[in-house]
């Protein structure tokens, strides 16, 4: 076994438990469908999230040639997926009040929460990408992305259209992303 090996064991089960938040806050949400009422750039949050867990899986597989593994190493390679886990964890409502869920609400409650876990993947990810493979271009979205949220979340914005178009401003960023990269997110 590898060190590689050994170590992408343990952020594999974080990954996971933090997919498995999203998919039980889900079922949770359809067992209780007569109750809720959604808000859609809620549910682009918890897109998002969910995609943002199996991106890191999938490229986490890079990081097999990285070495030398050492306990503070895997440390902070582990602090994305924790971040992650805590991040989809508190994007649903922990012990929903009696009466409709409203997921808008919700949303605006703990908007700064979700904005901050954000900021802390973001500022977690351009470290670990020098780390790897050194200063890109592309950390630049990082960086605004990081700007953006703390920004909205450091003045309290709450206005309904900001938020919306954020939520589809990332999942419109994601979605460039995975395009661009098509060709570089290859396992083989």
């Amino acid at each position: 076994m590898t060190a590689f090996e050994y170590v992408i064991v343990l952020i594999s089960i974080i990954l996971g438990l933090g997919i498995t938040q999203i998919m039980t806050g889900l079922a949770d949400l359809v067992h209780q469908w007569g109750k809720v009422k959604l808000y859609w750039p809620h549910l682009i949050w918890i897109v998002l999230v969910f995609v943002l867990h199996i991106q890191d899986w999938w490229d986490t597989y890079n990081l097999q040639t990285f070495q030398p593994w050492r306990l503070p190493t895997f440390l902070f390679f582990s602090l994305y997926p924790v971040n992650l886990f805590i991040l989809a964890r508190i994007l649903f409502p922990f012990n929903p009040p009696e009466g409709i869920i409203d997921l808008k609400v919700f949303y605006y409650a703990n908007f700064r929460k979700f904005f901050l876990c954000t900021m802390v993947l973001n500022v977690l990810s351009v470290v670990a990408n020098i780390i790897v493979r050194g200063i890109e271009a592309n950390q630049l979205i990082a960086v605004s992305i990081f700007a953006l949220l703390g920004s909205v979340a450091w003045r309290n914005i709450q206005q309904e259209g900001v938020h919306k178009l954020i939520a589809l401003g990332l999942l419109l960023a994601l979605t460039i992303g995975i395009i661009v990269n098509w060709n570089t997110w290859l396992i083989g």
